[in-house]
């Protein structure tokens, strides 16, 4: 996604000079809208950050053709959810929020819920007992090596690992807790937006779909609207979409699907219509429809119900989850590809489920050999220094890091590093804006010499 980011701009530098920007469309303010209402809705009811906050951060440094328009959309925040015009003849974008679901784009046209009340504080809830670390927060003592210490210092320093913009730290070895920061405004209890590193957490979740039965990776996808005779399509497999090997087109290189993050369109309208270009299994091509599509796949196998509270009852709470949250499209359909929200001690405990070989307080929730399975590439690979296994990132070409090291990417600085060696975790969050990159690979080479 970094990389399709820099292309990008790469183009728009090398324009020519006499070259004009185009006017925006009423469908790109209508994307920057959504844009606008889902992040403020998802940031401030499931992140608990600021309206200003946000605006601040989270929304500078976006994709080009939308970074201009935010400043002029004005937000309307309710206890429902975010409201933004855009157009005089149309109703604005609207985000509504939901407890345990997040926050929801509707579609473009759709009239925004007519009793918006003004955001007031809302009570505290009661809480049980906070279970001990990893399951809970309590018990915590952080003690970090001065030399890791150090390391860990660095990430905030912008010039240090490129130019991206460091939020959250956590370092786990041994299943301890051994560095743990964070910016201004963010901390233990910040959610943030994975984005793609919920690929990563598709692909658990489809592991613990196999544990229980409801599928195989090596079986037909079954996505129900490709199950027409003579659609080549139906031939596709769970493993081919897992590994960005569908060989379905996508509007660009598969890693902007603005329709459907912010455009309020669905996953069986948008995602399921795309054709073939290439045969499955010979070629990769990162795409977010992929990872869409095999939840997709999970939705018509496993029937509404167990679907719609899947990813929490199957990982996020048996794990100690708690602050984690998966948003669908408005039909219900997990947009599993991005849009998850947690927080970066969330993303350890998801770290240590694969330390453990997806063994949690001695329950298997994920298959015997799964972690060997998304991590062992196969078929057509990416470009780059980075190999791809099955939904997550290959880190065994990278100098100074061990060869079993693998991990989970997402935009902005999205990074969750697992080294079984070495038992150890590396969460990186990050709002790294358009263009930047966090090196990610340097860091990891950092922290584990740091612990040597």
């Amino acid at each position: 996604m970094q990389r399709s980011v820099s292309v990008a701009l790469a183009l728009l530098i090398a324009a020519p000079a006499a070259a004009q920007p185009k006017e925006p469309t009423t469908y790109d303010r209508a994307i920057a809208a959504g844009y606008k209402a889902l992040t403020l809705c998802s940031g401030m009811f499931n992140g608990g950050r600021t309206q200003a906050q946000i605006e601040a951060l989270e929304l500078k440094g976006i994709y080009p053709q939308y970074d201009a328009l935010l400043p002029t959309l004005k937000a309307e925040v309710s206890e429902l959810g975010v409201a933004v015009g855009f157009d005089a003849m149309l109703p604005p974008r609207f985000a509504g929020w939901a407890p345990g679901r997040g926050c929801t784009i509707a579609p473009i046209g759709s009239t925004p819920p007519a009793h918006l009340v003004t955001l007031r504080e809302m009570p505290p809830s009661e809480k049980a007992v906070e279970p001990r670390w990893p399951q809970g927060d309590a018990g915590i003592t952080v003690r970090t090596p001065a030399r890791l210490a150090a390391v860990a210092q660095r990430a905030f320093d912008e010039k240090s690992y490129g130019t991206g913009t460091t939020t959250g730290l956590v370092v786990v070895r041994n299943g301890r807790i051994i560095a743990e920061n964070y910016a201004d405004g963010f901390g233990p209890k910040v959610s943030q937006r994975t984005w793609s590193v919920a690929k990563s957490l598709t692909g658990t979740l489809i592991g613990a779909a196999v544990q229980r039965g409801l599928l195989s990776a090596d079986q037909k996808s079954g996505v129900p609207e490709w199950q027409t005779d003579g659609d080549p399509r139906r031939n596709i497999t769970i493993d081919q979409l897992l590994r960005m090997a569908s060989g379905l087109h996508s509007e660009t290189a598969g890693n902007r699907t603005d329709a459907l993050y912010f455009g309020g369109t669905t996953v069986t309208q948008e995602v399921t219509a795309w054709p073939l270009d290439a045969m499955p299994g010979t070629r990769f091509r990162y795409a977010n429809n992929d990872i869409v599509l095999v939840m997709r796949a999970l939705r018509a196998k496993a029937g509404d119900e167990v679907y719609a509270t899947f990813p929490q009852t199957e990982l996020f709470d048996k794990i100690g989850m708690t602050r984690t949250v998966a948003e669908t499209d408005w039909q219900g359909n997990f947009i599993l590809s991005s849009q998850v929200w947690s927080t970066a001690r969330d993303l350890a405990r998801f770290g240590l489920l694969y330390l453990n070989d997806g063994v949690w307080n001695d329950e298997r929730i994920l298959p015997e050999g799964w972690v060997k399975y998304v991590t062992t590439p196969s078929g057509p690979q990416p470009e780059g220094e980075f190999g791809y296994g099955a939904t997550f990132w290959l880190m065994s070409k990278s100098p100074g890091v061990p060869a079993d090291t693998f991990a989970a990417f997402g935009n902005r600085g999205q990074y969750v590093v697992i080294v079984p060696s070495r038992k150890v975790v590396i969460v990186r969050r990050g709002e790294d804006p358009a263009g930047a990159r966090f090196d990610i690979a340097q860091f990891t080479a950092d922290v584990l010499a740091a612990l040597e």
